[in-house]
């Protein structure tokens, strides 16, 4: 080897040594910048109090949770009120997720951490924080979950395979770096449902319960004097008696119920609204509760609600009341009636919706006329009961040997 060819070695060393040198540094610096960044949160410059509306996008599902008059409301279901506290408990579960690992990841691994946003298989889930204007504050990809594997394996299948997940691969914005949070949000999905705020009718005090169903014969109606009277039907017929057992399930109609969604696309003749079954509950406090149900689809009915109120002004006093019991009913009675009108005030903006009710909320209510009556026992013929059993013929063959002697006799 000349000493050219030397030099010229000696050259090439020298660079790859300092190339070398150059990429260990900056993969220090990463490494060190990934440390530096384990704890911390993963959007701490998150305004909360500017966000008013958060969209949703997975594929071929949206969401859009958006403010308007001041009132969370769901777009995809024509701007029914949302649940302001899964709302709020997001926005701030949001502002505080912390990062618990960092990673530097090539385009091509995107994929297979759920992290390329579009309408693919595997797609994000998109999550946009906007402003009042619509303008994207943050924006965030929610991609594969985090699965903290069990030491020890599962007895109940491969559960313990598979583990549990125990944080998200998550993506701020246009960073090129991709981070676990410890926070699978598995709630957290573009589905309307699951956001609406399933608040509804409460119906108290019940006096009377009146169905009336398409097909006349059915129908039937209940009603008693006090809030613990015995139920009466209405134009009962002399062989018709009540079974208190059957109506103990309509004492207490609606008290609590709830929805599963909210109807925004189909016709009333599609759910059978057209020619519904009609349910009316009249209370103590004076409100009438009317219902529209229709055809039972998927466990569900479709249900239209309407109600009415006629709250006395004044309360009629008793005869010879005192002067000091006077104050005292009358301030009772007005912080009663505000109450009642607050309750009218808030069920009357139910009234512009069709909801799907679960069917064992609306069952009891959906009893036919007889199912409401006590079963009539099938009475025993008259003849039957002189009847008298007889023996039945005995038949006795002769022996075997007056058999045979017979047959020599012959």
């Amino acid at each position: 080897m000349n000493r050219n060819q030397f030099s010229l070695l000696l050259f090439l060393v020298v660079v790859l040594g300092l190339a070398g040198l150059m990429v260990y540094n900056r993969q220090n610096a990463a490494g060190r910048s990934g440390d530096a960044a384990l704890g911390k949160k993963l959007l701490p410059n998150l305004p909360l109090n500017d966000i008013a509306h958060i969209a949703l996008k997975q594929g071929t599902n949206q969401l859009n949770l958006a403010k308007k008059d001041g009132t969370w409301r769901v777009r995809e279901r024509n701007d029914y009120p949302a649940n302001y506290s899964e709302i709020s408990d997001f926005l701030i579960k949001a502002k505080d997720l912390k990062i618990v690992q960092n990673e530097q990841v090539g385009p091509s691994q995107l994929g297979r951490l759920e992290l390329v946003p579009g309408q693919g298989t595997n797609a994000a889930l998109e999550v946009a924080f906007k402003d009042q204007s619509d303008k994207t504050i943050q924006s965030l990809l929610l991609g594969k979950k985090h699965m903290q594997k069990a030491k020890t394996p599962s007895p109940y299948g491969d559960q313990g395979e598979n583990g549990w997940p125990d944080g998200r691969y998550v993506k701020v914005g246009s960073s090129d770096s991709v981070a676990v949070i410890s926070d699978a949000l598995s709630n957290i999905e573009p589905k309307p449902e699951q956001w609406l705020n399933k608040d509804f009718v409460k119906v108290e005090k019940v006096r009377s319960v009146a169905v009336a169903f398409p097909q006349e014969t059915n129908s039937w109606k209940l009603s008693r004097e006090t809030e613990s009277g015995e139920w009466k039907l209405a134009d009962a017929k002399p062989a018709e008696q009540l079974d208190s057992t059957k109506t103990a399930s309509v004492s207490n109609p609606l008290s609590s119920p709830s929805f599963s969604d909210v109807d925004t696309v189909s016709k009333p003749e599609q759910l059978g609204l057209d020619k519904p079954t009609l349910v009316t509950l009249d209370t103590f406090d004076n409100f009438t509760y009317t219902l529209k149900v229709g055809q039972k689809t998927n466990d569900n009915y479709p249900l239209m609600v309407a109600v009415g109120a006629q709250l006395p002004k004044e309360r009629a006093p008793a005869k010879d009341e005192k002067q000091e019991d006077k104050d005292k009913l009358d301030k009772q009675f007005k912080e009663q009636q505000k109450k009642l009108e607050e309750k009218f005030a808030q069920e009357q903006a139910f009234q512009n919706w069709t909801y799907l009710v679960s069917s064992w909320t609306l069952d009891p209510l959906l009893k036919n006329r007889s199912q409401l009556l006590v079963e009539k026992k099938e009475e025993p013929k008259k003849d039957e009961g002189k009847k008298e059993d007889k023996p039945a013929a005995s038949i006795i063959e002769p022996p075997k040997a007056a058999v045979a002697g017979a047959s020599g006799a012959k």
